[in-house]
């Protein structure tokens, strides 16, 4: 059975930091996209980042709205994929949800709730 494990949430004054990681058990995630998306209440699921890995590559994406605050990573090695969030701002607020795929498969975590509020 495949799990993916959120945890790093909290609640952060704006401007904070904080760490996301999403560990993942019953898959090997090696070979698979993984991604952060997020959902603030009354708002749809959007993305906000991704990381691919083709032939020894890594491709990031990001939303336009964290480019330059956000860094996504993954530790193979670890099953783990990671979200630094610095320079947080009330509009991150969200749960943040962990997300692995292939061209078959798409698996997702049970979210961490992330607030940013003074």
């Amino acid at each position: 059975q495949v799990q993916l494990v959120e945890s790093g949430g909290g609640l952060v004054q704006p401007g904070g930091s904080l760490r996301l990681s999403c560990a993942g058990s019953g898959i090997i995630f090696n070979g698979y996209a993984l991604g952060w998306y997020r959902q603030a209440p009354g708002k749809q699921r959007e993305l906000v980042a991704t990381v691919t890995k083709r032939h020894r590559t890594y491709f990031v994406e990001y939303a336009d709205s964290v480019k330059g605050r956000f860094t996504i990573s993954r530790d193979d090695a670890k099953n783990t994929v990671y979200l630094q969030m610095n320079n947080l701002k009330p509009e991150d607020t969200a749960v943040y949800y962990c997300q692995a795929g292939d061209s078959t498969s798409n698996y997702w975590g049970q979210g961490t709730q992330v607030t940013v509020s003074a």
